[in-house]
């Protein structure tokens, strides 16, 4: 086994033991909340929370499962579409937001705010446990994923940006753009939340430095996968490694679908629920534009990342459909 599988294995194991704390907690909060021996979460009836809760329980499990399935050796058999989409959205949800977790650790540190400790649900322990997992996972899934994916795609992140350009398939001239486009506007619009614009602000308020940074995190990563699919389309810069614009356009896209999937169910909720305990800064129709634009563009930004990545090693060399009838082969 290659120093680099060792690694990667190591990490996925990491990842999973990192993110079995936050599991145990969320359980925990499900049975002390129906006992009557924990509170209920601020906004939320019982059956609400009891739901959020077990969503976020399944949601974590998904995350483990896929961190052994990254490092055993049945992760090999899974129908690759799977482990794909799961990969995706877990390192849109998780890899894209460890730069947040370094610089709100250096803010709160600096501040002497270490934010968590005066809630009644969640004590400074709990906190400290959960963004453990949290970083945890992330951390190992940056290292764990591409591990794997070099173990079963190796073709799909060598060579570079310009091999295939003028090819007589999968030429980027033809190649609509439209959700880099979309992409970009959903990112500076949250890039100007994030300098402290109003326009599309309806509770000024409620704005807090947590919400500026990750405002600005999601902007940053739909700008940078919104560039990274331009350049696999257009093939410039040429003789750019392929590694890097798809493995930013994998993290860009997973972004924009994972949080903004995440946020727009909890945006309607809010809407519709109509509670005074609830805000939410923006303006709640925008918000929701915003967050429906950016599912949808970042999933056909992945089909487009993953059409490219099929045209380039069909140009490339000669394949065989994978028995569990991916339209990658496994090596």
């Amino acid at each position: 086994m290659e120093r680099w599988d060792r690694v990667g294995r190591r990490a996925a194991y990491g990842a999973a033991l990192a993110l079995l704390p936050y599991v145990l907690i969320k359980v925990s909060w499900v049975i002390g909340s129906l006992a009557g021996l924990a509170p209920v979460g601020g906004g939320f009836s019982l059956a609400g929370w009891v739901l959020f809760n077990l969503v976020t329980v399944g949601m974590a499990g998904t995350g483990i499962a896929l961190a052994l399935a990254l490092a055993r050796p049945w992760g090999m058999r899974i129908p690759g579409w799977l482990v794909a989409f799961c990969a995706w959205t877990g390192s849109g949800f998780l890899v894209s937001v460890l730069p947040y977790s370094v610089l709100s650790a250096l803010l709160d540190s600096g501040s002497g705010d270490q934010g968590g400790g005066d809630d009644p649900v969640m004590p400074g322990w709990e906190a400290a446990l959960v963004q453990f997992g949290f970083v945890g996972m992330g951390l190992g899934l940056a290292v764990a994923l591409p591990a794997y994916l070099r173990r079963r795609w190796p073709a799909e992140f060598t060579g570079r940006v310009g091999d295939s350009k003028g090819a007589s398939t999968g030429s980027g001239a033809g190649t609509p753009l439209w959700s880099a486009v979309v992409a970009a506007v959903v990112g500076l619009v949250w890039l100007y939340w994030a300098a402290g614009g109003t326009l599309g602000i309806a509770h000024p308020a409620e704005r807090t430095r947590s919400g500026y940074l990750l405002t600005g995190m999601g902007a940053w990563w739909a700008l940078v996968g919104a560039t990274a699919l331009r350049t696999l389309v257009r093939a410039r810069p040429a003789r750019l490694p392929r590694r890097l614009p798809m493995a930013l356009g994998w993290l860009g896209s997973g972004s924009l679908f994972a949080w903004s999937g995440w946020k727009l169910p909890v945006t309607l909720f809010v809407s519709l629920a109509d509670s005074s305990e609830v805000t939410q800064p923006e303006n709640l129709a925008v918000a929701t534009a915003l967050h429906l634009a950016a599912v949808v563009a970042g999933a056909d930004m992945m089909r487009k990342l993953v059409a490219r990545a099929a045209g380039d090693e069909v140009r490339g060399r000669t394949t065989r459909p994978h028995r569990d009838g991916s339209r990658w082969a496994a090596p």
